[in-house]
């Protein structure tokens, strides 16, 4: 299975950058664990690496990648049990805006005068 996600990330990135050479191509993959690295000339980078924990994996990465705009994209993340997580991200990820007040005073009546359907 882990061979089967490795090398469909690789096909991936391979097939989104047809015009970028392979400066650097590693990969190590073993029973329990498994570790790759690519580096293509137009700026992409890639690392993940991954080890069986009784039945659940764990994996961290970490990707980086110039826009067209030339602004410098970088994510590292961990997965595992509780999902895929991002550590750090550069620029940062966008974040959903605060809840309004009158929106938070609703919510707060609501749970204080619960519907009678909801009581029983």
């Amino acid at each position: 299975m882990k061979i089967i996600i490795a090398l469909a990330c690789l096909l991936a990135v391979a097939c989104a950058n047809e015009n970028a050479n392979v400066l650097r191509s590693e990969s190590d993959v073993g029973t329990d664990s498994f570790k790759y690295a690519l580096e293509l000339d137009n700026s992409n980078k890639q690392e993940q690496s991954g080890h069986l924990e009784g039945e659940t994996w764990k994996v961290n990465g970490q990707y980086s990648h110039d826009t067209p705009e030339g602004e410098k994209v970088h994510l590292t993340y961990v997965a595992n049990e509780y999902g895929y997580q991002v550590l750090e991200a550069n620029p940062p990820l966008p974040t959903p805006h605060p809840i309004p007040e009158y929106i938070q005073r609703a919510i707060a009546y609501i749970q204080a005068h619960p519907s009678k359907d909801a009581q029983q």
